[in-house]
């Protein structure tokens, strides 16, 4: 039975996803919300770790069903010839193949890139390893936390003079992750031009270096190495997140003169002489801090921010996760979407974060059991008939 078509600009280009964990499912992710028809590829023997991550039901756990809307599961062995038969038979029928599953794993089964051509010429094939696919580290398997420790990311994050503290995110997965979705659309546009397929080597460490700008760069510039510096920025001042009433935080910014003057009037600071300039606020921005940090202690940071940025100043309550959750302006700019799934009914999940006119993606199904799309996949894209089908389940080639 054919899926309904559910729009957006890539509709009608099929992915196979070989991947697990966060990275590689974050780009089918981004890819089936761009309108992708995404199939996972596992099995009962095979599983994505985020299936049992956070919970006891494969198809219930949470970290699986944050990441996997609109993505479709069929189930195939490939630790037999049979079952890699079969997934070739779905190469032949897709457009792109991505992969971020160990080194050496694609070309094993005979997936690599130059196979695939064989089988499909103008194939897209992208692989998303920590080091990429080359060069003496390309074996080594890693992490978010991995990859924004290599990158140079977590040394530059933590307070001013204490050691780096990093991030407990998934900065690195994400980030590789979308920039994966963004590869293979200028791959998509190379081949609707050229004809010509690619192969696209990413690395994860070489997409969080890209993050941290002209740190990396610094030192050749200015002889000095970047280190963690808290909320500091070169061209404001007072600039940071400062203490409020009820446990509650908020971000300040003060570009210029006029606002520094604004910000001292409405939290009552008197001035000294020095700070009308940046570069003196800057040299004693310590005691600023200490200063600003006291009057707002005591503010409602919703009703100061509001105040605040009534006076030109920027200034904004820091916002929790459950804040974000029952944000209005989230909501109603379709930030969050509900989707449907078999055990959960209707839920909200984290939508994507553009707006497309006219066509845009529906996103209405949640993750998929395991192998729900195996009788689409077999029946449909392959042609195999139900007795063709049950026979490969009863011998565990469908697993």
């Amino acid at each position: 039975m054919p899926l309904p078509q559910r729009g957006g600009p890539l509709s009608g280009v099929r992915v196979l996803a070989f991947t697990k964990v966060w990275a590689g499912p974050y780009t089918g992710k981004y890819l089936a919300h761009l309108g992708a028809e995404v199939i996972k590829v596992e099995s009962m023997t095979n599983l994505d770790e985020m299936r049992a991550y956070g919970g006891v039901d494969i198809n219930a756990a949470p970290y699986f069903q944050s990441i996997n809307q609109e993505v479709l599961s069929v189930q195939v062995n490939m630790k037999t010839q049979e079952g890699l038969e079969l997934v070739k038979k779905m190469v032949a029928e897709s457009d792109v193949v991505i992969d971020n599953i160990r080194q050496g794993a694609m070309a094993r089964s005979g997936l690599d890139y130059e196979s695939l051509k064989t089988i499909k010429p103008d194939i897209i094939a992208l692989s998303l390893k920590m080091w990429g696919t080359e060069g003496p580290l390309a074996y080594q398997t890693g992490y978010a936390p991995c990859f924004a420790a290599l990158a140079g990311l977590n040394y530059l994050v933590g307070h001013e003079g204490e050691v780096p503290r990093g991030m407990n995110i998934r900065y690195g997965d994400s980030t590789a992750g979308a920039y994966a979705a963004l590869a293979i659309v200028a791959a998509l546009h190379h081949r609707e031009s050229t004809g010509e397929g690619q192969f696209i080597d990413l690395s994860a460490v070489e997409a969080m270096t890209s993050l941290i700008g002209d740190s990396l760069v610094s030192w050749s510039v200015t002889g000095e190495v970047p280190e963690a510096d808290g909320n500091f920025h070169s061209e404001m001042c007072p600039h940071g997140a400062y203490p409020c009433a009820d446990g509650e935080w908020i971000s300040i910014a003060v570009d210029g003169n006029s606002e520094w003057a604004a910000l001292c009037s409405e939290l009552g600071i008197e001035p000294a002489q020095g700070h009308a300039t940046l570069a003196g606020r800057q040299a004693d921005r310590h005691v600023i801090d200490a200063w600003i940090a006291e009057k707002t202690s005591t503010r409602d940071a919703s009703e100061l921010g509001t105040a605040l940025r009534a006076l030109g100043v920027p200034a904004f309550r820091s916002q929790s996760s459950i804040d974000l959750c029952s944000d209005d302006l989230m909501w109603s700019r379709g930030g969050y979407r509900m989707v449907t799934d078999h055990r959960n009914g209707s839920r909200p999940i984290i939508g994507p974060p553009w707006r497309m006119t006219p066509d845009e993606a529906q996103i209405e199904r949640g993750a998929p059991l395991l192998g729900e799309h195996n009788e689409y996949v077999y029946g449909e894209l392959l042609g195999l008939s139900p007795g063709d089908i049950a026979d490969l389940i009863e011998r565990k080639i469908i697993d």
